[in-house]
């Protein structure tokens, strides 16, 4: 054999000898088909790392690996129908909104952008990846709002019974924080099946008085909204509770275990896991005047600043009246007329820099200038009171607890009658060969 022939069949052989000893590398596979997409396995086991990492940290435990790769894959459909259909109405979520929120997240962490960035890589997460699940949280929230928003209306008549229920409970307002257990039960399901759904909604009861851990129990057995999160639901009160729940949860109390409850979508088990407080009757109000100079082409920062500064010359020295001054030079046609009166008011409902201001001044005090988006002002803080704005808080709060449970109402109806008339198909994993 030649040289030059050797040479060949050895790489020849050493490339057999590699194929024979090199193990197959996983491929990534598709997990579920969801109309004309895709779920990915690698989804699938991302997800379940999260859960997984997350229950790590607050040292809960967990059920089977099989009973919470259900509850991903099942989160997984409905996020990927909804972004569907954020797709289908060309909803997207630019790069200038997402950067807009990310400054804001920051601010409100007292946080550079670059220390909010080195916080996420130092949690372990990618800040591309961190943006990207930023932008699909973002177009999830709008999508829910624009499809659930227009199912819902609050009438008057509503509104006035609930503040009516409210001024009743002598405006007591306690919020519940309450873990639910749903035990579904088919469709037109018939009397033997509603019996066995009776069944293990009792068993679990009966675990959970036992001691088992309620979020553990949860996620292993739960068709709830939030079965992924142990079945925890934020603090609420009964008013925009489902219902069903608010009936049972308005005379319990803190542990305990209520159930099993009947309706068209199952077994209900509810523990109440903490309740909370009464909400303050009483606002501060503030009656100030002001001053106010925008600056221009023909008026200058510096000018206008320098004006106000000579104001407060002539009120303090009581060469002039704040309202007076007021009427000839403010620019605030509203006020201007009445002395730069503002009247009674909250400070919160003024501009960042007014409420600032405002926020620190005493009884008759003067302010500085200062610049607000509108220009440059003055104020003159006359008077400070408590108020009862009950009726108009109470208004408030009924409009927004009436839409926020017809909204979670009106949600999950969403998604189910998405998922009902989606396409689904779950590929089961293919088991380990050896």
């Amino acid at each position: 054999m030649t040289p030059g022939k050797k040479l060949i069949f050895g790489l020849f052989a050493l490339a057999m000898s590699h194929a024979v000893s090199a193990e197959p590398q996983p491929l990534d596979r598709i997990a579920v088909q969801v109309n004309n997409g895709v779920i990915l396995e690698s989804e699938v086991q991302n997800m379940l790392n999260d859960v997984k990492a997350d229950a790590e940290k607050q040292g809960q435990s967990l059920p089977s690996d099989k009973a919470l790769r259900t509850q991903v894959i099942e989160r997984l459909i409905l996020t990927r129908l909804q972004l569907q259909t954020a797709d289908r109405i060309g909803l997207h979520i630019g790069d200038l909104q997402l950067d807009e929120t990310i400054n804001n997240i920051a601010a409100q962490q007292n946080m550079s952008l670059l220390q909010l960035r080195a916080k996420v890589e130092a949690d372990g997460e990618s800040f591309s990846h961190y943006r990207e699940q930023l932008r699909q949280d973002i177009t999830l929230g709008e999508i829910q709002r624009i499809q659930v928003q227009r199912r819902i209306q609050v009438s008057p008549q509503e509104i006035d019974h609930l503040v009516k229920m409210i001024q009743e409970q002598g405006l007591k307002n306690v919020e519940f924080q309450i873990g639910h257990i749903l035990i579904d039960v088919p469709e037109n399901a018939d009397t033997e099946q509603l019996a066995s759904a009776r069944q293990r909604a009792e068993a679990v009861i009966e675990r959970l008085k036992g001691g088992a851990d309620f979020r553990t129990t949860a996620i292993a057995s739960s068709s709830g909204p939030k079965a992924l999160e142990g079945g925890i639901w934020d603090y609420m009160n009964i008013n925009e509770m489902p219902t069903l729940f608010a009936e049972v949860v308005n005379t319990a109390k803190k542990g305990d275990i209520i159930g099993p409850i009947k309706s068209g979508a199952g077994f209900h088990i509810i523990k109440v896991l903490d309740a909370r407080g009464l909400e303050t009757k009483e606002v501060k109000e503030v009656f100030a005047r002001h001053i106010l100079l925008k600056p221009s082409p023909i008026l200058s920062e510096e000018r206008a600043k320098a004006m106000l500064e000579e104001f407060l010359k002539q009120i303090r020295s009581g060469e002039a009246k704040f309202a007076d001054l007021a009427r000839e030079y403010s620019e605030d046609e509203g006020s201007a007329a009445k002395g730069g009166e503002l009247g009674w008011s909250e400070s919160s409902a003024y501009v960042p820099a007014f409420k600032q201001t405002l926020d620190n001044m005493k009884k008759g005090e003067l302010s500085e200038p200062f610049r607000s988006t509108f220009g440059w002002h003055i104020i003159e803080l006359d008077d400070t009171r408590m108020t009862d704005a009950t009726q108009q808080l109470n208004t408030n709060r009924a409009h927004q607890l009436i839409f926020r449970r017809k909204f979670n109402e009106e949600l999950q109806a969403w998604l189910d009658e998405m998922r009902a008339s989606a396409y689904i198909e779950v590929f089961e994993p293919e088991p380990i060969r050896g």
